[in-house]
């Protein structure tokens, strides 16, 4: 099992990395799951990430507070709407795109109604 657990942190690892840099994909859901695999397997890449100077504070927010910083939020709107507006331009059937807003109104509700961070 540990093994496992140690491909699933390393992918996920690789997924919020690459959605720190990539609009299109969240950073800290990935990230999240990569602290909880690396608990699971390797200490020593678990506090390499919880105590990485970029990766670590969204990490750290969450944990302590269930928190998603304020420029994530918007960000993550942002490109919500960004995302419907290419699939109604680029002409998807009406029911994907009820089927896609739903979920992302969804995901925008939860996303707005976490805190920001420490008070």
């Amino acid at each position: 099992m540990r093994s496992l657990w140690f491909v699933i942190g390393l992918a996920a690892t690789a997924c919020g990395i690459a959605g720190a840099v990539l609009p299109l994909l969240p950073a800290t859901p990935f990230l999240l799951l990569a602290t909880f695999a690396f608990a699971r397997s390797s200490p020593r890449l678990h506090d390499w990430l919880v105590t990485h100077p970029t990766l670590g504070p969204p990490i750290e927010n969450w944990r302590a507070h269930g928190a998603i910083a304020t420029r994530v939020k918007t960000l993550a709107v942002i490109v919500m709407a960004i995302t419907l507006a290419a699939s109604v331009l680029g002409g998807l059937d009406g029911w994907i795109i009820l089927l896609q807003a739903g979920v992302m109104a969804l995901a925008a509700a939860f996303i707005l109604t976490r805190p920001s961070g420490p008070d």
